[in-house]
C-alpha cells in the first residue's frame, strides 16, 4: 500500500508532514512501531515492560528485579531489548534511572541492534532537534544531571559501547545531545482509558507539527502508535496533532510548549483562553489550592464547597471550573459514591463537547466513562445515549478493529438486551 504521507518542508515550521493524496475522516494514516520505548517508572508493577498490558499479577525478572511481564511468552520476546538493560539496571539497584534515561539507553541498544533498526524511517535519530543552543541555562543543568545519570547507568555496558558507539553519528553519541533529543522528541504512550503507561520515540512521526485545532490524533494499540485523521485532508495538507491536551490550562499548555518544544502557540484559540484566564484569576487560584489533597474525600468537599459557592458565579464552560467539577467526579469515584460521580459527569459533556468540535478520543473517553457510570445505576437509556455518541467518535478516532470500539459495540448490546428485557417483562 502507497505511503499517505510524504515529508516536508513546513513554512515557518522547519520539517513537517503532509498528505500525498486525499485522506477521508476517519482514515487510519500512518502505523508504527517504536524504535524504543518504555514503560513509565511509577507503572512498572502494574504493565508487561513488552505488550504494554496492564495485569493485577506479573512475572518479574529475576535477574534486574524490575522488568515485569504477562508470561514467559512476554518475556522470551522481550528478552533481545532487555538483556544489555537488565545488566545496567542490576549495577544501580535499588535505585532505578528516570524514564527519560531508560528510553535514551534503550535508543542506544536500538540503534547498535540491526534487527531492531528500521530502514523505512522518514526521520533519522541524528535529525532529531536538541534545541541546546535555545534551553535556558536552568534546563541545561538539569539536562546535564540526567546526562550524568545516562553514563552511570550505561557504566557495565561501557566497554563494548564505546567500540559500537563509533558507528553512530556524533549527536547520537554524546549523552546531554542525546538525553535533549529524547525530551523534545518522545512520545507519551497510553492506554485505552489514556492514561500514561510509558514513553517511546517514533521517529518518523516526530515530523508533526503542533496545531491546536489538529486534523490528526494519535492513539495506542499495545506500543503500536496510530495516527489518524479526525477530519477530510486534501492532497499536499500539512498533517497536524496537539503537542498538548486541549483542555490544559492555557499557561499550563504554553509552559509546555515552551519548555518542552521550545515555541509559543499564538492561534486563535490561546489567545481567547487567555482572556478567560485573566477573568477569572481568582477561581484559577482557588483550583490549584486543591491539586494535591491529602485524601479523596478531603478533595470531594473541597471540590463540592467551591462548586457550591465561587463556582456559581463562573459559566460551565470555564476550563477552571471544568477542571474542578472533574476532580469531583474522580473522588466521587475512588469513594464508590456512583450517583454524585453520574452528576458530576453529566455536567461535563456540555462542555467536552464544547472544546472538542472533531472527534477526540479524549472527548469519546469521557463519554464512555459517564456511560458506564449510567449503566451501573441502571439508567440504561441514558447509558445506551451515552455509548451512541462515544461510539460516534471513538470508530473514528481508534477504527473498528481498536478494542475500545469492540467493548462501546459490547455496551451499547447489553443495553439494548436490557431495555428488550425490561419492556417484555
Amino acid at each position: 500500500m502507497a505511503p499517505k504521507l510524504e515529508r516536508f518542508v513546513s513554512p515557518g515550521k522547519g520539517n513537517g508532514l503532509r498528505a500525498t493524496a486525499r485522506i477521508k475522516r476517519g482514515e487510519l494514516v500512518y502505523s508504527c512501531e517504536p524504535l524504543a520505548c518504555c514503560v513509565s517508572n511509577k507503572l512498572s508493577r502494574e504493565v508487561c515492560h513488552h505488550c504494554f498490558t496492564r495485569r493485577e499479577t506479573l512475572l518479574r525478572c529475576s535477574q534486574c528485579k524490575t522488568a515485569r511481564y504477562c508470561n514467559i511468552t512476554c518475556q522470551r520476546q522481550a528478552w533481545s531489548g532487555h538483556k544489555r538493560e537488565c545488566k545496567c539496571l542490576r549495577s544501580l539497584l535499588p535505585r532505578i534511572p528516570t524514564d527519560s534515561v531508560r528510553l535514551a539507553a534503550r535508543l542506544i541498544f536500538a540503534v547498535l541492534s540491526p534487527s531492531q533498526n528500521s530502514s523505512e524511517e522518514l526521520y533519522t535519530l541524528e535529525e532529531h532537534e536538541s534545541h541546546l543552543s535555545s534551553v535556558s541555562e536552568q534546563k541545561k543543568q538539569g539536562l546535564s544531571q540526567l546526562a550524568s545519570m545516562l553514563e552511570l547507568y550505561l557504566q557495565q555496558e561501557a566497554p563494548d559501547l564505546v567500540r559500537e558507539m563509533t558507528s553512530l553519528p556524533p549527536s547520537c553519541r554524546e549523552p546531554l545531545s542525546l538525553i535533549a533529543k529524547v525530551t523534545c522528541n518522545c512520545f507519551t504512550i497510553s492506554d485505552g482509558e489514556l492514561q500514561e503507561i510509558g514513553v517511546g520515540l517514533y521517529p518518523s512521526l516526530s515530523l508533526l507539527n503542533h496545531d491546536c485545532r489538529p486534523n490528526c490524533v494519535m492513539v495506542f494499540k499495545g506500543t503500536k502508535l496510530q495516527l489518524r485523521a479526525v477530519r477530510d485532508i486534501n492532497p499536499e495538507e500539512e498533517l497536524t496533532i496537539s503537542y498538548i491536551e486541549t483542555l490544559s490550562l492555557t499557561e499550563d499548555g504554553q509552559k509546555q510548549l515552551e519548555d518542552q518544544y521550545h515555541f509559543t502557540c499564538r492561534c486563535q484559540r490561546c489567545d481567547s483562553q487567555d482572556k478567560v484566564r485573566h477573568k477569572y484569576t481568582n477561581y484559577y487560584k482557588c483550583c490549584f489550592s486543591l491539586s494535591d489533597p491529602s485524601d479523596w474525600q478531603t478533595l470531594l468537599e473541597s471540590c463540592s464547597r467551591l462548586l457550591s459557592t465561587v463556582g456559581c458565579d463562573v459559566p460551565e464552560e470555564n476550563l477552571y471550573k471544568l477542571r474542578v467539577t472533574d476532580m469531583a467526579l474522580d473522588a466521587s469515584v475512588h469513594l464508590g459514591h456512583w450517583e454524585e460521580a453520574v452528576g458530576y459527569g453529566e455536567k461535563t459533556l456540555p462542555v467536552y463537547r464544547q472544546y472538542y468540535p472533531d472527534p477526540h478520543p479524549v472527548h469519546g473517553v469521557q463519554l464512555m466513562r459517564v456511560g458506564k457510570l449510567q449503566h451501573y445505576l441502571v439508567h440504561i437509556e441514558d447509558a445506551l445515549e451515552t455509548f451512541k455518541q462515544a461510539y460516534q467518535i471513538i470508530k473514528v478516532t481508534h477504527g473498528d478493529d481498536h478494542p475500545m470500539t469492540t467493548d462501546l459495540l459490547m455496551k451499547m448490546e447489553e443495553c439494548r438486551t436490557e431495555m428488550d428485557q425490561h419492556s417484555s417483562s
